[in-house]
């Protein structure tokens, strides 16, 4: 069992161990998972930055923090905001609130955050 495994790490591509073990992060965390998000819904997430940008919405300013873990995404929408401190590519994060769908993706408005290690 355990060669197996090690065996699996030695021939896994790395990008693919990195979504396993994101995955397995974000299980611990009691965290629904983004490929079970339904629209309207209350949602509690978890998983990592992987894109932060500001996008004009109706003359103001609004970051677009786009998440993911492994196996979805969400885009958490801060409407009014050009910055939040600790909001990075790369960092992990778990986000509350109640998800829209905005075409093909959810989005997540002013939602409430928790910065992870």
């Amino acid at each position: 069992m355990a060669l197996r495994k090690a065996m699996e790490r030695l021939t896994k591509p790395i990008e693919e161990l990195d979504r396993e073990a994101l995955e397995h992060y974000c299980d611990e965390l009691g965290a629904t998972p983004m490929s079970q998000i339904s629209a309207r819904t209350p949602i509690r997430v978890a998983g990592e930055i992987r894109a932060v940008t500001i996008v004009p919405r109706a003359g103001a300013p609004a970051l677009e923090v786009s998440v993911a873990d492994g196996r979805g995404s969400v885009t958490a929408v801060f409407l009014g905001r050009r910055k939040l401190a600790g909001m990075s590519p790369g960092r992990r994060v778990l986000l509350s609130g109640v998800a829209a769908r905005d075409g093909n993706r959810f989005i997540v408005y002013n939602p409430e955050y928790t910065l992870l290690g």
